[in-house]
């Protein structure tokens, strides 16, 4: 019963945020979240430096993903401080490469990409699993079972892109195609949730040229899916069924980011089949190979409770609040934009 309680709540707050989401965040007033005066010029106005939802979404779905894999290993009983090592290992590699593999494959160096970091990230986890075990060996006994690791871990990773979709619809990057570019069948799928970007800042509006034009709403689609396989896996885990969860969480993220692509708009690559597709197909077959050779201890079933009590200690709100911190400093301040801000005294409040 407190499984269901817990994956009720979860999927009730997931899915008014995403409603919210779908409705608002298409619109202009919630692509920039504030911006910071950084020089001032000889016309008395200040060059500015925007903060944008896209990271503010970006970080906070990645803090949801964290703490999902928290409480689903602290139910199963793993040891806390490896898998937050583990964790860091793979982020200190993945942060670096959303952006370093977008340079390599779209040749843009202001962008960042999700696709490519989790590929990076699915091919080293069980690397820094072993060495994050390693590291805390040397200090104190301490056992990271491989496949409930790597479950936790692909079970979160899919919540935190499912969440971090919202950003890509406040920013209007990763957009779909145009309904009129599409089949009849398609066009009436989709006439009344399509997507209608607003501002000249939307990347769907100033690289895509949609303006005004409805498109097809891949960005939600990618959320809804990926936030029920993050629930379904979760029930899975907390049943026990660690390969079951791995192997859905990884197949749904990565076939659906080939399938995806099909109907995306947005610049991907030089060739008919992007690299980001590749990679998904590579992460797939990748995962199957490896799922054999990985370890299946028997561990207690999981007790939700223990996870989520977890989460109660200074130590972790603090820990959790400054990673997000990072994560916005790194992804919410926008290169492709900039702003002007002027001040004035309100003489009447005086």
């Amino acid at each position: 019963m407190p499984d269901m309680i817990f994956l009720v709540a979860m999927t009730c707050l997931l899915g008014l945020l995403l409603a919210w989401g779908f409705k608002h965040l298409p619109g202009e007033r919630w692509q920039m979240l504030a911006v910071i005066p950084k020089s001032k010029g000889s016309d008395e106005r200040w060059q500015g430096v925007n903060l944008t939802y896209y990271g503010f979404f970006l970080a906070t779905g990645q803090i949801f993903a964290v703490v999902l894999l928290m409480i689903l290993l602290g139910a199963a009983g793993v040891s806390l401080a490896g898998t937050l090592l583990a964790t860091a290992l793979i982020l200190g590699v993945c942060i670096p490469a959303s952006r370093i593999v977008a340079i390599l494959v779209e040749k843009k160096r202001h962008t960042f990409t999700i696709g490519g970091a989790s590929f990076v990230g699915i091919a080293l986890a069980p690397w820094c699993v072993i060495l994050a075990e390693k590291i805390m060996n040397t200090f104190s006994e301490c056992r990271l079972p491989m496949l409930p690791v790597l479950t936790a871990m692909a079970v979160a990773y899919t919540l935190g892109e499912g969440l971090g979709r919202l950003g890509c619809i406040s920013f209007g990057c990763c957009y779909g195609k145009t309904l009129r570019d599409c089949s009849p069948l398609m066009q009436r799928v989709f006439s009344r949730t399509a997507f209608i970007f607003q501002g000249p800042m939307k990347k769907a509006i100033y690289e895509g040229r949609t303006g005004d034009q409805p498109l097809i709403p891949i960005q939600a689609m990618t959320c809804i899916l990926y936030c029920l396989t993050a629930i379904g896996g979760s029930f899975l885990f907390l049943r026990g069924c660690f390969t079951a969860a791995f192997l859905l969480s990884i197949s749904v993220t990565q076939v659906w980011r080939i399938l995806s692509e099909t109907l995306r708009a947005d610049f991907r690559g030089f060739s008919k089949i992007s690299a980001y597709q590749k990679m998904g197909g590579l992460a797939v077959v990748y995962v199957f190979l490896i799922v054999p050779f990985l370890d299946t201890p028997q561990l207690a079933t999981p007790v939700i409770a223990e996870g989520i009590g977890l989460l109660w200690h200074p130590g972790i709100i603090i820990g959790l609040q400054a990673f997000w911190l990072v994560t916005f400093a790194v992804f919410g301040r926008s290169t492709v934009t900039t702003s002007t801000l002027s001040f004035q005294l309100i003489r009447e409040h005086l």
